[in-house]
């Protein structure tokens, strides 16, 4: 990997729907899909809102202590993922542009599964993802640091948004962690801050991300580590990956 003499921040990515949607369009991503908000994993009512299937959720929320040492404890005993080209189940991103976690969780959204069928030829969203898929994580991280095309539309969408953005190197307390189904019907959890990426169990053929099974494996399973912990921020929020509206 190439040495940067200096790390390179961005801009915060807002948590907004329009936001993440006006990034991911930019850089080819079909008007076909979108992000919405997702108001209650628990209300039928209100998670009728959401158009499905929904092929990405992230979940964002506040970096606690409780996530941070189950983090560093489910990691430790793992190595390094080297995973590349065909042979991987999903496409991982490893992080190593500051306060970009954001757009490591958009990526990760639509370079997998459904929403990877629905991104526009010869756009810089699919030259990108070719170009990323026959390399190993560490040159796929820094492709990604050196894309120009990517740290444009980033900037366009993060300057954008409803609330006058923060400096680039302000540090930032919310993080993203992106949840996808393989095309092998495995629930993965996509974090660019890990090792690698983690595999939460098997779905069935007719699962999406906000099934009761993929939410037991993964957000509600976050959720409840986190109030039984005692004490933590459990102020969190959900946008999904899933059809557009118009």
């Amino acid at each position: 990997m190439a040495t940067h003499k200096q790390k390179k921040y961005f801009i915060p990515l807002e948590n907004n729907p329009e936001v993440m949607s006006s990034l991911v369009h930019k850089l080819g991503l079909s008007q076909e899909l979108g992000f919405h908000d997702i108001y209650s994993i628990d209300d039928p009512e209100l998670l009728a809102f959401v158009p499905r299937p929904v092929y990405a959720v992230l979940l964002v929320f506040p970096v606690s202590e409780t996530y941070e040492k189950f983090r560093k404890g489910e990691d430790q005993d793992k190595e390094e993922y080297q995973g590349t080209g065909r042979e991987e189940e999903v496409m991982w991103y490893k992080q190593t542009i500051g306060n970009a976690c954001g757009l490591i969780g958009l990526l990760h959204g639509v370079s997998n599964g459904g929403a990877r069928l629905r991104v526009e030829p010869n756009s810089d969203l699919a030259k990108l993802l070719q170009d990323a898929e026959s390399l190993k994580p560490v040159e796929r991280a820094n492709l990604l640091y050196e894309s120009q095309a990517l740290e444009k539309a980033h900037h366009a969408a993060a300057s954008g948004g409803d609330t006058a953005p923060p400096e680039a190197e302000e540090k930032s307390d919310l993080h993203f962690v992106c949840f996808v189904k393989s095309e092998k019907n495995n629930l993965w959890e996509l974090d660019g801050r890990r090792k690698g990426p983690l595999n939460r169990g098997p779905l069935t053929a007719d699962d999406d991300i906000l099934s009761d099974s993929a939410l037991n494996m993964g957000i509600r399973d976050f959720l409840k580590r986190e109030a039984s912990a005692g004490g933590g921020d459990l102020r969190f929020s959900l946008v999904a990956l899933a059809p557009s509206f118009e």
